[in-house]
C-alpha cells in the first residue's frame, strides 16, 4: 500500500509540473541563468563589496549581456528566414534533383515504378530549413521575452546573496544540514561551469569551422552550437545540420561532407574525451539515466527541461541519497555499482548537533 500511494503522488507531482509548465518554465531559466551568475556576485562579496551593490552590478552586467545577445540572435534568425524561400529552398532542391534521380534508377532496376517528379514534388526543402529556422528562434524568443526572467533573476540573486547567513540562522546552527545543501549546489554550480565553459569552446570551433568554408551564417551556428550543447547526447548533433545543408546548398555534397566530418571531429572530441576528464566523477550519473531524464524533463518542460535535465536529476539523485529507504534508487542513477556512503538523516544531524553543543558547553562553576 505504501509503495502504491507513493507512485500515485509521483504521478500527481509530475501531472502538476507538466500543468504548470507555463509558470514553471520561465521560473526554471531565471535560475538557470541566476545558478551561472552567483559566483559573480560571492567575488564581489569576497571584494568587500555590500550586498546592495554586488548584486544590482551584477544584475545590470546579466540584462546587458542578454539584451545584446537576443537582439543580435533575433535579426540573425530573421534575416536567415528571409532567404530561405528565394534563396536556399531552390538550390537545395536543385542539390537534391541529382541523388533521386539515381535512386529512382536503382529502383527501376529492382522493378519498382517510380517517377522524379513525384519524389521531388514530396521533397519540400522550405519546410526542413524553416524547421531549423524556428528551433534556432526558441532560443531567441526565450532571450527576447525577457522581462519576467530577469525580474525573477534579480530576486534570485538578491535572495542568493543573503541566504547562506538565512540558513545558518534558520537551522540554528545545524552544520550538516547547511554542509548539504551547500555541497548539492556546489555539485549543480560545478557542473553548469564545465558545460558552459565547453559549450563555448565547442560554439568557438563551429564558428570557425563554418567561416573557414564560407558557410552563411558562421556567427549563428557557433552561438546554437553553444546553446544546444547544453543538451546531452541529442544537442550537438542537431546543431551540425542546419550548417551541413547550407553548405550543400552553397558548395555541393563535397564541401558539406567536409564540413560534416569537422563536426563529427569537435563533438566526438570535446564530447567523448576532454568534457568527460574535466567532469570526471561530479556528474555521478549513468549514460542511460542522462538519456532518460533528457526525454523525461523534456516531455514535462520542452526545450528548458533538456536544458535543465543533467542538473534537474542530479538534484533528484542527492536527494534521494540522504534517505535510507531510498537509497537503492540514488545508486541506480549513479555510473557504476559504487556503494554511496550513509548519509545522516535530518534527525541524526538535530541529534549530532545537539550532542556537540553539550559537549562543548562550559562547565558551570559549584
Amino acid at each position: 500500500m505504501r509503495t502504491l500511494l507513493v507512485a500515485a503522488a509521483v504521478v500527481v507531482v509530475i501531472a502538476g509540473m507538466k500543468a504548470a509548465s507555463a509558470v514553471m518554465v520561465p521560473v526554471l531559466a531565471s535560475a538557470l541563468i541566476a545558478v551561472l551568475f552567483i559566483p559573480a556576485v560571492s567575488l564581489l562579496q569576497r571584494m568587500k563589496v555590500p550586498d546592495w551593490a554586488a548584486v544590482p552590478l551584477v544584475f545590470i552586467g546579466v540584462v546587458g549581456l542578454f539584451s545584446l545577445l537576443s537582439i543580435w540572435l533575433g535579426s540573425s534568425i530573421s534575416e536567415f528566414n528571409e532567404k530561405v524561400e528565394p534563396v536556399y529552398a531552390p538550390g537545395l532542391k536543385l542539390r537534391f534533383e541529382q541523388p533521386i534521380a539515381e535512386i529512382e534508377r536503382v529502383l527501376e532496376m529492382r522493378g519498382v515504378d517510380t517517377s522524379l517528379d513525384a519524389m521531388l514534388e514530396r521533397f519540400d526543402p522550405k519546410v526542413l530549413l524553416r524547421y531549423f529556422g524556428n528551433v534556432a528562434g526558441i532560443a531567441a524568443d526565450a532571450l527576447s521575452n525577457t522581462f519576467f526572467v530577469l525580474l525573477t533573476v534579480a530576486f534570485i540573486l538578491g535572495e542568493a546573496a543573503g541566504f547562506p547567513r538565512k540558513l545558518r540562522e534558520a537551522l540554528g546552527g545545524a552544520a550538516v544540514i547547511e554542509g548539504e545543501s551547500a555541497a548539492a549546489m556546489r555539485s549543480v554550480r560545478e557542473y553548469l561551469r564545465i558545460k558552459t565553459e565547453v559549450s563555448l569552446v565547442t560554439g568557438a570551433l563551429a564558428t570557425l569551422l563554418t567561416a573557414s568554408f564560407g558557410v552563411d551564417f558562421a556567427i549563428l551556428w557557433g552561438v546554437v552550437a553553444f546553446l544546444l550543447n547544453f543538451i546531452p547526447t541529442v544537442g550537438s548533433l542537431v546543431a551540425a545540420f542546419p550548417p551541413v545543408l547550407l553548405a550543400v546548398v552553397q558548395f555541393g555534397w563535397n564541401e558539406a561532407f567536409w564540413v560534416l566530418i569537422g563536426y563529427v571531429v569537435i563533438n566526438t572530441v570535446i564530447g567523448n574525451i576532454i568534457e568527460p576528464k574535466l567532469m570526471g566523477r561530479k556528474l555521478g550519473l549513468s549514460s542511460l539515466v542522462v538519456w532518460l531524464s533528457l526525454v523525461f524533463w523534456g516531455w514535462v518542460w520542452g526545450p528548458i527541461g533538456m536544458l535543465l535535465s543533467v542538473p534537474l536529476t542530479m538534484l533528484v539523485k542527492i536527494l534521494l541519497e540522504k534517505w535510507d529507504d531510498l537509497r537503492w534508487i540514488a545508486v541506480l542513477l549513479g555510473p557504476g555499482g559504487e556503494e554511496l556512503v550513509p548519509a545522516p538523516s535530518v534527525a541524526d544531524a538535530a541529534d549530532e548537533s545537539a550532542a556537540t553543543a553539550t559537549d562543548t558547553a562550559p562547565e558551570s562553576g559549584a
